[in-house]
């Protein structure tokens, strides 16, 4: 019987829930609103597959040489509605063709974040864009294992430790299986997201959310709520609460701090991300509307990359380069000290102000006031400078 003795150790993958043959393993959430696995032990038999199938008690190695390229969608109306280059729909788009199935984190209707699957084009639209809280991912690890069976080609898309969860749970590896995951900074409390998402929506009824709205630009994104009715709430990436508690670390969860799946070396075909320093980097492809940077981790990943390309605005660059400025790929984030004074009081202080006051970025601080003063003076100064060299 699997036991979670300290909560770093446990991604919430839904690995253990997924194989129990009693079905004895209910995934609950926490005070902090993570899932972790809850096992009625009167139904349990001891047969201790949820404990052999633990992708974190039984980590798996990589030994592979990928490569890394800076990419875009070549067609603009689907970048446009991405959260980088629109690589993930040509990908999906080919096995949807292929007649397979994809399987990705969409909203459901009460705008928190699931997995599930699509057989169409239309249905993958779902899955397009960022989503800023840890994804349930259910029981579809086990829909995944009967398409596979019936030589369905699949495309499984999620977060590494989500990816290792389904392959530990598979037990084996499918060649018609395909794997794709993402740099990832860390999964958000769903608690803490529909908190924050209650604020916003003042009991309006939501019609589409979007972490990532590009109409600001890519690389000053807003996060952006539409209501029934044709209001909508839109605020710059890094001037939201919401955004910047998840950047500063406040609200993930425990096992992001300490994550087990951050490494070149992935159990993934195809590894997806937003190409952050590219304008220094590979030039050519910085026009702020969205580059990807795509790592090829397998053959399989090579074979369906050769398939899209034709599609693709795309350039080879050394992967250790590319993660210059997304050193999310190989490194947990850094716990914050101040997460457990947050999570305690959040709920009870004005949302806004209680992450300014915690990321010591508030606008009313003494201290904040003096650097803006201070910056606006080495500004002018420096305009003074170059104005009297001309």
């Amino acid at each position: 019987m699997i036991e979670i003795i300290k909560k770093e150790d446990c991604t919430g993958c839904h690995a253990c829930y997924n194989v129990c043959p009693k079905e004895c393993i209910t995934m609950e959430h926490d005070v902090e609103g993570f899932l972790y696995p809850n096992i009625n032990t009167k139904k349990c038999i001891g047969c201790n597959l949820c404990e052999k199938i633990c992708p974190i008690i039984h980590q798996e190695k990589v030994d592979n040489n990928p490569l890394a390229y800076g990419c875009h969608n070549k067609n603009e109306e689907i970048r446009s509605q991405s959260t980088s280059g629109g690589i993930f729909t040509l990908i999906a788009e080919h096995v949807i063709n292929s007649g397979g199935i994809v399987f990705g984190a969409e909203f459901d209707e009460n705008y928190n974040v699931r997995h599930n699957s699509a057989d169409d084009i239309l249905g993958i639209e779902k899955f397009r864009g960022a989503k800023y809280v840890q994804s349930k991912i259910g029981d579809t690890y086990k829909q995944v294992k009967q398409l596979l069976k019936e030589d369905k080609m699949v495309l499984f898309t999620g977060t590494p430790c989500q990816i290792g969860g389904l392959k530990s749970y598979l037990k084996k590896d499918y060649c018609n299986l395909i794997c794709q995951d993402i740099i990832c900074h860390g999964v958000p409390s769903q608690y803490v997201w529909q908190h924050y998402k209650n604020l916003i929506s003042k009991d309006r009824n939501i019609k589409k959310i979007n972490f990532r709205d590009k109409s600001t630009g890519w690389k000053k994104y807003s996060l952006k709520l539409e209501f029934i009715g044709g209001r909508s709430y839109e605020e710059v990436g890094n001037e939201n609460a919401y955004i910047k508690g998840f950047i500063k670390n406040l609200y993930l969860r425990p096992s992001c701090y300490e994550c087990a799946y951050k490494t070149l070396n992935r159990q993934s075909d195809i590894t997806l991300a937003d190409f952050w320093g590219v304008e220094g980097i590979l030039p050519n492809l910085d026009d702020n509307k969205g580059t990807s940077l795509i790592f090829i981790n397998s053959d399989k990943g090579k074979f369906l990359f050769d398939k899209i390309k034709n599609d693709v605005v795309y350039e080879n660059v050394h992967i250790e380069k590319s993660i210059v400025f997304n050193p999310c790929a190989i490194k947990s984030c850094i716990y914050n000290k101040k997460r457990d004074l947050f999570m305690d009081n959040y709920k009870d202080n004005n949302f806004t102000d209680f992450i300014y006051e915690l990321t010591e970025d508030n606008p009313n601080s003494k201290l904040f006031i003096f650097i803006k003063k201070f910056m606006f003076e080495i500004k002018s100064i420096t305009k003074i400078i170059l104005y009297s060299s001309k």
